[in-house]
Parts: C-alpha cells; sequence; structure tokens
C-alpha cells in the first residue's frame, strides 16, 4: 500500500542542484517521485514535488523528514506533507501570536513602560527557550506592570503590528472555506481586537487584570500556557468536526510544543533552536503566509 505525500520547498532562491539533491535523497529513499511545480514571487519561491511511499505511515513519513534534514541543504527548507492534510475539504489552522502571529512580544512592551523592558526580556527568552515554567514566569512578568495606568495598555495596541502575510494567510485559508484560530500566552485586550479585525474563528489569550483604572500587576483565571494550547487545538477542531490530522499548528516558543505536536503538522516560525528541532516543518523567513503553501491552501 502506498501514500501520497509532497515535499514542499521554499527559500529566497530556490537554485536547481539544491533541488536536485533533494529529488536525489527522497529517490534514495524509496519514493517513487511525480509531479512537481514551481511558484513565488519577488519575496520568495516555493516549489513541490509530488511523490509516493510504501504504506505512509506516520513513521515513514518522520524518517524522511529527518533524512531530507540530515541532508543538510542550504538555503532549502522543505515540508513533507501528506497529501490527505493538503487535499482535506476543511483545515483548522491554529497559530502562537507573540512573534507568529504579530512581530512583537506584547509583555515586552508593556514593561517598557514600568522601565523593566531588558529585564522582561530576558526572562520571556528563557521561557521560550524552554528554560523557565511558562505560567510561574508569565505571573512574575505580569508583577512588574502592577500600578501602570490602563491607558498602557492602549498605547501598546497600537504599537502592535502583523507579521508579513499575516493577513494574508488568514484571509487565503477564509476563502478557501478553513478555520482559523489563535491561542496566545499574552493578552485578551490586546488580542481581541486583531482577532476581531481578521475574523478569526477562535481566539484566547490570558486577561490582564484591571482596578480602578490601573493594572494590578496578576492575571485573571487560569494561565494559557502549553498545555491549554493543545487542548484548545483539540476542542477546536472537535467543535468544527476537523480531524487532528487535517490541522495545522503555527508557533515559536517552546509553550507552542504540545500544540505543535498534536497537530496534523507542526510548523516552527522563525522559531528558538529547540522548537525547530522538535517540529515537523520550520519557516525561517520573515513571512507568515509561507505556511499557506505548506497546507496546499
Amino acid at each position: 500500500m502506498s501514500s501520497n505525500v509532497t515535499a514542499v520547498s521554499y527559500g529566497v532562491k530556490l537554485s536547481p542542484p539544491e533541488l536536485e539533491q533533494l529529488r536525489s535523497v527522497l529517490a534514495r529513499s524509496g519514493a517513487v517521485l511525480g509531479a512537481e511545480s514551481r511558484t513565488g514571487d519577488d519575496r520568495y519561491e516555493v516549489h513541490s514535488l509530488d511523490f509516493s511511499i510504501d504504506s505512509g505511515t506516520t513513521s515513514d513519513i518522520a524518517v524522511l523528514r529527518k533524512q531530507v534534514s540530515a541532508a543538510g541543504l542550504p538555503g532549502l527548507e522543505t515540508a513533507i506533507v501528506p497529501d490527505s492534510l493538503r487535499s482535506a475539504p476543511r483545515k483548522f489552522l491554529i497559530m502562537d501570536v507573540d512573534s507568529t502571529l504579530i512581530q512583537q512580544e506584547v509583555i515586552e512592551l508593556l514593561a517598557a513602560y514600568a522601565g523593566k523592558r531588558e529585564e522582561v526580556t530576558a526572562v520571556t527568552e528563557a521561557a521560550m527557550r524552554g528554560e523557565l515554567d511558562f505560567a510561574q514566569s508569565l505571573h512574575a512578568r505580569v508583577a512588574v506592570l502592577a500600578g501602570l495606568p490602563a491607558a498602557v495598555v492602549d498605547s501598546v495596541r497600537d504599537e502592535v503590528k502583523l507579521t508579513a502575510g499575516a493577513a494574508e494567510l488568514v484571509a487565503a485559508f477564509q476563502a478557501a472555506g478553513h478555520v482559523v484560530a489563535v491561542v496566545s500566552g499574552g493578552f485578551n485586550q490586546i488580542l481581541r481586537p486583531i482577532a476581531e479585525g481578521l475574523g478569526l474563528h477562535y481566539w484566547i489569550a490570558n486577561e490582564l487584570e484591571i482596578v480602578d483604572g490601573a493594572l494590578t500587576g496578576k492575571v485573571l483565571g487560569a494561565v494559557i500556557d502549553r498545555a491549554a494550547k493543545e487542548k484548545y487545538l483539540r476542542e477546536w477542531a472537535a467543535a468544527e468536526g476537523i480531524p487532528m490530522e487535517h490541522t495545522i499548528a503555527v508557533g515559536d516558543g517552546a509553550n507552542d510544543l504540545d500544540m505543535l505536536s498534536a497537530a496534523g503538522i507542526g510548523v516552527a516560525f522563525n522559531a528558538k533552536p529547540a522548537v525547530r528541532a522538535a517540529a515537523d516543518a520550520a519557516v525561517n523567513l520573515p513571512y507568515l503566509d509561507a505556511v499557506r503553501h505548506i497546507a496546499g491552501v
């Protein structure tokens, strides 16, 4: 029994020798190569190569991913994607927010108003590398915001910028009838207008506590951590009747690892080394819409 798979390669410039090396790696693994296509614009190029492999089990695809990664083709990132996902009639895309959907880390922008940006940035980076418990680190970082006027939230909201290609990615999925969600370790007060503006189907983040017009340095309720991100992926996909095999998760930090692992394909977006190593695919371009090519949208 064979399974159809696609190797999606993307980079600033894809050279013929690199693509030939990719074909060789796949052929040596027993893949039967098929149709190829190429697209792109002035930002990056995308090359898709269809092939088939015996049995098509997850372990077979995992082995192929390791072999392609081990080949070390410079300037060439390749996602190995089952055709069952790329051709699914309805897909579920879920993304992290800070440093994924948006360019910034919101907690760092808020901390700047308290004169604590460098201190908070150091803690954030350690948490994203997986060196600190996310919930504990979040409580510690939010604590430095105590006493700030609530108006700083509005100021920070104005500073936030979508990642290049983010709006295009969301629009492409929605136009094709797919579902788009985001789950964030950041804050609802910042995420709400972004989610509503993009017309996202589902979204959730932490809630900053505000009392008498000032931040208290606390968050309300349970923290959205790595376990919660996976939980919402599973709950929302089930609510939409979309099997996990047809889900795509995108993130950059250690708190995204459970979500990336649970999804049909997990994509590390300009991520920390440990996240890139664990994910099914990595996008190291500054353009979030590259994910649509991986998903076949």
